[in-house]
């Protein structure tokens, strides 16, 4: 198997033999990410962070989702909500956040918060302790969570940039952009002897996708039919992640199958 290391070095060279400039190698864990007249940083992790309003935005947690699927006789492991706990403990502890905010789909169905075991639901409540956090209604939870703290919306704002879980195909003129998640994009980076197929951030600097965070939660490629309404594609990039570190590839770069 090819090192994912070396795909990125020879994709990058690939890519400028036909003359486009694909990305900047980032061997850090985060980015600048603009939206609009808005900063953000897009973290390593998946995670979405504002300085100036110390807010972290998560999106797709898919809590409980191997517990859901055991439900229905899909047997997994189930260890997706302890594994995506302790990921998202991790970047809060690295941020600090004033705010955390779950961009819709933070529990697999409208049950799960109910069949968190008592050490993830203690875990959980100690990432919310002196913080507002909040859930924003996803397709899979459009329910507040049942036993837990924080408020529950349909949308929010961060430094004027809207953000909800489920991607629109314009932009409210109230707000400078749209953050969103639902669509799990990864990309596809190809090299000389191989590719990797990784979770990324998803932009054209008005409206921002991000990656799932969840441990079970999957991902569709950026060139699904469903992205097709929701980016200029001439200003496409990916940030794509892997190994604890960030890449950027403009759109042209990523391959896939339209349509899929």
């Amino acid at each position: 198997m090819v090192e994912s290391g070396k795909i990125w070095a020879r994709a990058g060279a690939v890519a400028s033999e036909a003359g486009a400039a694909p990305f900047r190698p980032a061997a850090r864990r985060s980015c600048g990410l603009e939206l609009g007249a808005a900063v953000f940083l897009a973290d390593a992790s998946g995670a979405l962070w504002h300085e100036d309003e110390r807010t972290l935005i998560v999106a797709d947690l898919h809590l409980e989702k191997g517990s859901s699927l055991a439900r229905r006789g899909m047997m997994l492991p189930p260890y997706d909500t302890p594994a995506t706990l302790a990921a998202l403990a991790a970047v809060i502890a690295h941020y600090d956040p004033r705010c955390v905010i779950s961009l819709g789909d933070g529990f697999h169905d409208s049950d799960g918060a109910e069949r968190l075991d008592a050490e993830c639901r203690t875990a959980l409540r100690a990432m919310q302790a002196g913080r507002d956090w909040v859930w924003v209604a996803g397709n899979h939870d459009p329910a507040a969570p049942v036993g837990l703290p924080g408020i529950h919306v349909e949308a929010c704002e961060v430094a004027g940039v809207k953000a909800r879980h489920e991607p629109g195909s314009g932009l409210d003129d109230s707000a400078q952009g749209e953050i969103a998640g639902h669509l799990h994009p990864v990309a596809r980076i190809v090299g000389r002897g191989g590719g990797v197929r990784r979770r990324c951030f998803a932009t054209d600097e008005r409206r921002c996708v991000l990656p799932a965070f969840g441990a079970y939660a999957g991902g569709l490629d950026l060139h699904a039919a469903a992205f097709s309404a929701v980016f200029d594609r001439a200003r496409l990039k990916a940030i794509v992640i892997s190994e604890g570190r960030v890449h950027v590839f403009h759109g042209s770069t990523i391959h896939g199958q339209a349509g899929n």
